[in-house]
């Protein structure tokens, strides 16, 4: 099993940038597939960003290719999500998700989730 745990979220001004951080427990963290998810309010979970488990691809959504940059520490169990140029509408609760042996952008059955961080984007 493994637990999640994010960080970095915060209020930032359109057209700044932030890093969040999800730190996951366990020994056999270069085992999973990382991603990121965000859930706007009254919005669905969407997907965002991830890295397959053996780190040779990233996938990334339409609205953050270009902006965003997933990348992961497997020496410090951690991933992270690089986002620059934000815009109000990437206001969202950003989740962090785990899946073992997987490479590609659905995190369904058999995910692990952490509990989200908030992002603000004032404009």
């Amino acid at each position: 099993q493994v637990q999640l745990v994010e960080s970095g979220g915060g209020l930032v001004q359109a057209g700044g940038s932030l890093r969040l951080s999800c730190a996951a427990s366990g020994r056999t963290f270069s085992s999973y597939a990382m991603a990121w998810f965000r859930q706007a309010p009254g919005q669905e979970r969407e997907f965002v960003a991830a890295r397959s488990w053996s780190g040779g691809s990233t996938y990334y959504a339409d609205s953050v290719k270009g902006r965003f940059t997933i990348s992961r520490d497997n020496a410090k169990n951690t991933v992270y999500l690089q986002m620059n140029t934000l815009k109000p509408e990437d206001t969202a609760v950003y989740y962090c998700a785990a899946k073992a042996y997987y490479s590609g952008s659905y995190f369904g059955d058999g995910s692990y989730w952490g509990q989200g961080t908030q992002v603000t984007v004032s404009s």
